[in-house]
């Protein structure tokens, strides 16, 4: 695993709590970034910098592949926001769905899932759609680590977020993702985007601890 954002999140919360409020820095294989974990109330408050980002057109014949697995058709996709190949610390698939209709009804096989996105390098599929300019829905579909669907996606909202400063997309600044709605176990990410390009994007959040 390349980068894992929800990861990342919790690992500042777990230091806030071990170690109190601070910024803490990390060394991945092929980067180095900081995460932030301070406490608010019941809850842990964190955020991480991504590896820089970058994005491109994905090949027509991938997309195909993944509106078959996934039931889809190119009547699905919104024409406001293309198929992309997307990369914030790993590498991403993205789909936007033209309505919330087509994100709820999500459904795929695991194994073939897997296969397909091991063959291609991606660690997940990012499917979204959105409701506005700046707040989105998403679903992730992690079957390269034999996850069907990630609840919260720090490193692939990175990845968006530096796909929409690429597309001049009119985000002001900052995007929320709503994710994990639709297996019950809701987030909410929030992305700052500066305006270099490829830079590191901010995802912040919450966590909770479990019992």
């Amino acid at each position: 695993m390349p980068f894992c954002g929800h990861a990342t999140i919790a690992l500042g919360a777990a230091l806030a709590r071990s170690r109190g409020d601070g910024v803490f820095p990390l060394v991945l294989n092929d980067a180095e970034i900081t995460v932030e974990g301070r406490t608010e109330g019941k809850l842990m408050a964190a955020a991480l910098q991504s590896p820089p980002t970058r994005s491109g057109p994905a090949h027509s014949a991938l997309v195909s592949e993944a509106l078959v697995l996934f039931g889809y058709t190119a009547a699905d996709l919104s024409p406001a926001i293309p198929p992309a190949l997307i990369h914030g610390g790993a590498d991403h698939l993205l789909l936007a769905l033209g309505s919330r209709a087509a994100l709820a009804a999500m459904a795929y096989d695991l194994d073939q899932g897997k296969i397909f996105m091991r063959r291609s390098g991606l660690v997940t599929v990012m499917l979204v759609h959105a409701e506005t300019q700046t707040l989105f829905h998403s679903r992730n579909p992690f079957a390269s680590g034999g996850v069907y669907e990630d609840p919260a996606t720090g490193a692939a909202t990175a990845a968006f977020a530096g796909y929409l400063r690429d597309v001049g997309w009119l985000h002001g600044g900052a995007i929320e993702v709503i994710q994990g709605e639709d297996m019950g176990v809701p987030s909410r990410l929030r992305a700052e985007i500066r305006p270099e390009p490829g830079s590191s994007i901010r995802v912040s959040g919450t966590a909770r601890m479990m019992d």
